[in-house]
């Protein structure tokens, strides 16, 4: 876990990404969003579903949920800057020099399995040599890290000693939480362990910009329960006791409660964390298509009568969206007939899905509605599912992929290759190998599909350079050396 608190101003932001993935419009905002940074721990003591009315009192609910909540206690090695010129002090000390010391920091997290599968924040946890879980009776265990998510924040990690009986939480559908439900957090804020907070559901689908990953997904629950330092990691949970989310953020100008916390869907956790016990990885789902929030402006733009949902300004090659028959124009209203009004909703919906899944996708053309049938796929536009092994040397290139098209084959005379669709960070970054850019040999191994990579990759000598060779958009042939 790292004990820096991350700043994040809240600001206009405008247009819309690719996949399927969303960043939504916001109106400006003097406050700060901070991801609930666990608590520093000192090195000497510090001395029924969905009810539309508040019950009489939330004892059944805390005392349901109060149990099954740990708090987690971290090591993590980090270097500390050491001054050692005057220069330091004005340009600061080098990257990669310092001393490593030990930091400790607290968070909290969720039994939801008698024998011990705990769903945590991923910043809690992040980076941990150690990691040690206490239990609200008191009994500690050493945890082990199952899997984890950076895109939502979510980590998955397991009690290393065999037990069995331990209370725990089942996942409610977060769909049914409605604005002015009432919910508690339940957590350690503080190093005060087993806290209980109430509140109500302020707003649904809410994205404040926290999370620094590609292919982020924000779609926050926002409530007005007071959550603080070490409460990141805890419990949502409805009157009934039940999990509707993970709380992780709050809003403030002081880094302390102001008056809005945010919460992980507990559908979006669930998902993620059956795909880490099964694969070690989340598999994520794109539906393919470049979006923007319907607004009044944009609608006037584009002569639509519509005044909610999302509109597709664009598809991505080779995309789900495409295949299926989705166009651009096309306004997306709902999701298996779950209404969709904007892009963090949509975001959500398509989260909660893995490659190969089908969905409907109801839309309006021409002033029509039309459900459409479409089968997800992974960001190199296959429906196949990855293990975390798999994905290793595919996720070190940094990039999306699909095989050849007959027609690019012809045109550039080759009979197989995999084609870099889009670059991110990684070795095709660090080497400048462009998009477009085709692979057709790694190795003198020929690439025929997308899984090739990964196949060619697990018998990579690691004492031998790593050789790509393949053909430039303009049709000259190039090859890329380099160690990994």
């Amino acid at each position: 876990m790292k004990n820096i608190a991350k700043l994040i101003l809240i600001s206009a932001l405008g247009g819309a990404i690719s996949l399927g993935l969303y960043r939504g419009f916001f109106e400006k905002d003097n406050s700060k969003t901070y991801i609930e940074v666990p608590a520093k721990v000192s090195p000497t003591p510090i001395s029924y579903t969905s009810p539309s009315i508040a019950p009489e009192n939330f004892v059944q609910a805390a005392e349901t949920s109060v149990h099954s909540v740990v708090h987690v206690k971290t090591k993590v090695r980090a270097r500390v800057p050491v001054v050692s010129s005057p220069l330091d002090l004005f340009f600061g000390v080098p990257q990669g020099q310092g001393r490593e010391r030990l930091q400790f920091g607290t968070g909290s997290g969720v039994i939801i399995s008698e024998n011990g599968y705990i769903v945590t924040n991923n910043h809690v946890i992040d980076a941990a040599e150690e990691i040690v879980v206490t239990l609200n009776s008191g009994e500690e265990y050493q945890a082990e890290i199952i899997g984890t998510d950076p895109t939502t924040d979510i980590a998955l990690i397991q009690i290393m000693d065999e037990v069995n009986g331990l209370p725990y939480l089942n996942f409610s559908n977060s769909d049914n939480l409605r604005l002015g439900e009432w919910v508690l957090a339940v957590g350690n804020p503080f190093n005060l362990t087993s806290t209980v907070t109430a509140g109500i559901v302020s707003a649904k689908a809410r994205s404040i910009g926290i999370i620094e990953e590609q292919a982020a997904i924000e779609s926050f629950i926002q409530t007005d329960a007071v959550v603080n330092p070490g409460n990141s990691g805890g419990a949502l949970v409805n009157t009934a006791g039940e999990l509707v989310g993970i709380n992780t953020a709050i809003s403030s100008r002081s880094g302390t409660y102001e008056g809005y916390s945010f919460a992980v869907p507990s559908n979006l956790a669930e998902k993620v964390v059956a795909d880490l016990k099964e694969y070690g990885t989340v598999q994520r789902a794109f539906l393919g298509v470049n979006i923007a929030d319907i607004t009044p402006r944009l609608a006037s733009e584009y002569d639509l009568d519509v005044n909610s949902g999302i509109y597709i300004g664009g598809l991505t090659e080779n995309g789900a969206a495409a295949a299926a028959g989705l166009k651009e124009g096309d306004v997306i209203v709902a999701i298996d007939d779950l209404d969709v009004r904007k892009g963090t909703e949509l975001q959500a919906a398509i989260g909660s899905k893995r490659p190969g899944e089908a969905i409907k996708v109801s839309v309006l053309r021409d002033d029509a509605r039309k459900d459409i049938q479409v089968v997800l796929r992974n960001v190199n536009g296959t429906t196949q599912k990855f293990k975390k092994e798999d994905l290793e040397f595919l996720t070190l290139l940094g990039g999306s992929f699909r095989e050849i098209t007959e027609e690019e084959g012809r045109k550039y005379r080759i009979a197989n290759g995999v084609k870099i669709l889009d670059v991110k960070n990684g070795i095709l970054a660090e080497q400048d190998i462009p998009s477009g850019f085709i692979i057709t040999q790694i190795n003198q191994k020929a690439v025929r599909a997308v899984q090739d990579i990964n196949i060619i990759g697990k018998s990579l000598p690691k004492e031998k350079p790593v050789i790509i060779f393949g053909i430039l958009p303009n049709g000259r042939e190039k090859y890329y050396a380099f160690k990994f």
